[in-house]
């Protein structure tokens, strides 16, 4: 994790303290491309460094994570994004958490806005913490169009972190004892 990003952290928790309006703004920026939404340039900008053009990778990722923030400020550190809502799939038992995170997985960069936003969504109605500052610094890799080895390696471990909670046996799914099958049964 970067000093910049848990510096930006700390940003977006004093706003959520004291600035509601702000995070209005950043919650809003939410429907437009990140970091197209001019109101929230106040609260971001400032974090994006001299040499970052308009479409740089770590920009949007910067802009990505604080409507995201501003939608459900809940920050816990080391709960990634991923064993967040694995928890809550397990928790209500429901595949169609499983289906939304499976979309997730496959999303190009220029769709991932959308997908989050449903996480997030799903975060907040259970109010369900995730680390921030580990989401900005994973959207700086995902939103890179040229870093394809590097995404398919995060989505991995988003994989590998929503499945060690969704399905909550306390032990990888390798080494589980196989349910018998009707043959092995009737034996």
């Amino acid at each position: 994790m970067s000093e910049q990003s848990e510096s930006f952290l700390r940003h977006l928790t004093q706003l959520a303290e004291r600035d509601h309006g702000a995070l209005s703004q950043l919650r809003r920026s939410l429907g437009f491309q990140p970091g197209a939404y001019p109101p929230a340039y106040p609260y971001v900008e400032r974090f994006v460094g001299t040499d970052r053009h308009a479409d740089d990778p770590r920009r949007k990722a910067l802009y990505l994570t604080a409507g995201l923030f501003a939608l459900h400020p809940n920050h816990r550190a080391g709960t990634s994004f991923a064993s967040a809502l694995g928890t809550i799939g397990h928790a209500r038992q429901s595949p169609s958490i499983e289906q939304r995170f499976i979309a997730l997985l496959g999303t190009e960069p220029d769709e991932l806005p959308y997908h989050l936003r449903q996480g997030v969504s799903l975060l907040a109605a259970d109010d369900a913490p995730c680390d921030y500052v580990r989401v900005l610094d994973d959207l700086s890799q995902w939103l890179n169009p040229f870093a394809t080895e590097a995404r398919d390696q995060l989505r991995q471990r988003w994989a590998r972190d929503f499945y060690r909670t969704y399905d909550a046996t306390g032990e990888p799914a390798d080494e589980r004892t196989p349910e018998p099958t009707s043959n092995q049964a009737a034996a």
